[in-house]
């Protein structure tokens, strides 16, 4: 499994995704020819999991994660086409994942928008505290683990994610209505 979790203090939960896992994890950064390389030399019978801060035009990177602001898309349109040979088998977790794969025609497991931090929570007018937050995501992160180690068919995890919300606060109501099969 290749893993792309460019480093982030607040996605650092979706760690849980793969820890333990035989896995290749590029948290770095990565021009996008080296991607693009890195991409084309994954079997298509592996899973890709690209994880953490995005929009609906690709996976965010920043060098420095005190700042705000991201300084580029590490994955996005120029890496579709290696993306789209792996089928079903991708898993995107980040903002409007689901918006970019449904632009570019890929197929898999993704999320929308996922609210990981309070300035997200106050965006899309979710009421939380940084302590909800915190302790659901981690949550969040490790109820989908559990589905993903179970063998559950990516295309039953959005139904499963919703049986999951114990807690049905406005931030996980919000949260685990936002995984999508695509």
């Amino acid at each position: 499994m290749l893993v792309i979790h460019p480093k982030d203090k607040t996605t650092a939960m979706l760690h849980a995704l793969y820890d333990g896992q035989d896995a290749k994890v590029v948290s770095g950064d990565c021009s996008t020819k080296e991607m693009g390389h890195l991409l084309y030399h994954v079997s298509p019978k592996e899973r890709i999991m690209l994880l953490g801060h995005g929009s609906g035009k690709g996976l965010f990177y920043r060098h420095d994660d005190s700042k705000d602001t991201f300084d580029r898309i590490i994955v996005g349109h120029p890496h579709a086409f290696q993306l789209r040979k792996h089928g079903a088998n991708l898993i995107a977790v980040w903002c409007y994942a689901d918006a970019f794969a449904r632009a570019e025609g890929l197929h898999g497991l993704f999320s929308g928008m996922i609210i990981s931090e309070m300035s997200e929570a106050l965006m899309n007018d979710v009421a939380t505290t940084q302590e909800e937050l915190d302790r659901e995501n981690v949550k969040l992160a490790r109820r989908l683990r559990i589905l993903l180690d179970e063998d559950i068919p990516l295309c039953d995890i959005p139904k499963r994610m919703l049986a999951m919300d114990d807690v049905c606060s406005p931030l996980t109501t919000f949260n685990y209505n936002n995984f999508y099969y695509l």
